[in-house]
């Protein structure tokens, strides 16, 4: 029997590729506005980050999180954010 292949995506802060389940979704719907994704099938444009606040950090100021998302980011969708790389896992 063969194995179904694991899909894999980039994270916007260190830029490796890693298994789409081990990254936290962030998507900005087509209403516009930007949320967390934990199930990782909301309908829109989604980002992908590390689960690292250091990676977080780099695609914030680096402006590559919003690029990705053609959206600015709302300080409230940050600190939601932040909170849950901080939050043990």
């Amino acid at each position: 029997m063969q194995r179904r292949k694991q899909p894999m995506r980039l994270c916007l802060g260190c830029g490796q590729q890693r298994p789409k389940r081990e990254l936290v979704r962030v998507v900005r719907s087509p209403e516009g506005e930007v949320h967390l994704d934990p199930t990782g099938k909301a309908n829109g444009r989604g980002a992908y980050i590390c689960p690292d606040p250091s990676c977080l950090e780099k695609a914030l100021r680096n402006q590559r999180l919003g690029h990705a998302l053609e959206a600015a980011l709302p300080p409230e969708t940050v600190a939601a954010l932040s909170a849950r790389l901080a939050a043990p896992q």
